[in-house]
C-alpha cells in the first residue's frame, strides 16, 4: 500500500520553531565530549560576545548569505562556542554563524555552549578541531593556527600531531608556509593558489628568478603547480643546487714506457759491477741497442 504524505506547505506559511529550546544540554555535550567537556548550554545576547582573532579569516559572502537565510527560516541548529572571561563572553567557535545570525534585525539571542576556565592551549585546540570539521578551513589558516599553537605551547611536531589530530608530514608543510611572507599568504588566499606552489618557491635558491616568480605569485599570475614547474624549467631554474667542488690539481706522471726505459738503463749502467752470464749479457746489450736506435 502507497504511503501518504502530507501536502506542501509554502516557506511563506511554515512555522519557525526553535528547536534548541527543546534539547537536553547534555544530548550537545556527547556530541563532542572530549572538546566541550563542561560546557553549559544557554542564550547569551550577541551584542555581549566578543569576537578576536579567529583561526579562520577567509569567509566566503554568498556562504554566510545563504546561512543567514537558512537560520532565519529554521533557527540555529547547532549552538556556538564562547568562553566566560570575567564578565565578557569571546567567541571561540562559530564565527561564521555568529556573521550570519548577526545580519538578522530580529536576532539578538543565540545558544551558546559557554565555557569556563580553559587554557589558552586547550580553547586553541578546541577552535582548530571545531573549525576543521566543518566548512573546509584555507590552508593558509590551518598554517598559521598551527604555527601559533607551537609558539603558545612550544611542542614539538610529533605533539602537534597528537593533540590536533594531524599527520606529521602536514604538520611540517604547514609549519613550512606560515614562515613564508604575508605578502605571499595573501595573495595565495585571494587566488586560491595551491600550497605546493608556495612550498615549491620557497625551496627555490634566491636568486632573480625566485624574485620573478614571487610578482607572478602575487598577482595570481601562477596559482598551480604545473604553471610553477613551468617557469622554473624556462627559467633554467632548480629546487636545489650542488655544491661546487675545487678543480683537481694536474699530477704529471710517466708512462709505462719511458718507466721502463729508464729503469733499463740504470740496469745497464750497474751491470758492471754485476756478474752475468754470457747470455744474459747479450741480452742486455741487445736491449740497450734497441733503447738507442
Amino acid at each position: 500500500m502507497a504511503k501518504k504524505f502530507a501536502s506542501r506547505v509554502s516557506k511563506r506559511d511554515r512555522d519557525i520553531k526553535d528547536i534548541t529550546s527543546h534539547l537536553d544540554q547534555k544530548m550537545f555535550q556527547l556530541s563532542d565530549e572530549k572538546l566541550l567537556q563542561g560546557a553549559r548550554l544557554d542564550d547569551i545576547a550577541l551584542n555581549k560576545i566578543e569576537v578576536r582573532k579567529q583561526v579562520r579569516t577567509k569567509f566566503n559572502d554568498d556562504s554566510i548569505r545563504e546561512l543567514a537565510a537558512n537560520i532565519k527560516e529554521n533557527g540555529l541548529i547547532q549552538p556556538i562556542v564562547i568562553h566566560r572571561e570575567g564578565n565578557k563572553y569571546v567567541l571561540i567557535c562559530g564565527e561564521r554563524r555568529f556573521r550570519a545570525m548577526s545580519t538578522i534585525e530580529e536576532m539578538t539571542m543565540a545558544p551558546c555552549f559557554i565555557l569556563e576556565d580553559k587554557t589558552d592551549e586547550e580553547l586553541m585546540a578546541i577552535q582548530f578541531s571545531e573549525n576543521s570539521a566543518r566548512e573546509q578551513l584555507h590552508y593558509i589558516d590551518q598554517a598559521d593556527s598551527i604555527f601559533g599553537y607551537k609558539k603558545l605551547t612550544g611542542a614539538s611536531e610529533r605533539k602537534i600531531q597528537a593533540a590536533l589530530g594531524i599527520s606529521k608530514s602536514e604538520v611540517h608543510r604547514c609549519l613550512l608556509i606560515a614562515k613564508l611572507p604575508k605578502a605571499v599568504k595573501e595573495a595565495a588566499k585571494e587566488f586560491n593558489s595551491e600550497k605546493y606552489v608556495l612550498l615549491e618557491w620557497q625551496a627555490l635558491e634566491s636568486g632573480d628568478l625566485k624574485n620573478n616568480l614571487k610578482s607572478e605569485i602575487l598577482d595570481g599570475t601562477i596559482t598551480k603547480r604545473l604553471q610553477l614547474k613551468r617557469k622554473i624549467n624556462a627559467g633554467g631554474g632548480v629546487v636545489k643546487t650542488k655544491r661546487k667542488t675545487a678543480p683537481k690539481k694536474l699530477v704529471k706522471v710517466k708512462s709505462t714506457e719511458q718507466s721502463a726505459t729508464d729503469l733499463l738503463k740504470e740496469f745497464a749502467s750497474k751491470s758492471k759491477d754485476i756478474k752475468l752470464d754470457k747470455k744474459s749479457q747479450a741480452m742486455l746489450k741487445k736491449l740497450m741497442e734497441n733503447l738507442d736506435a
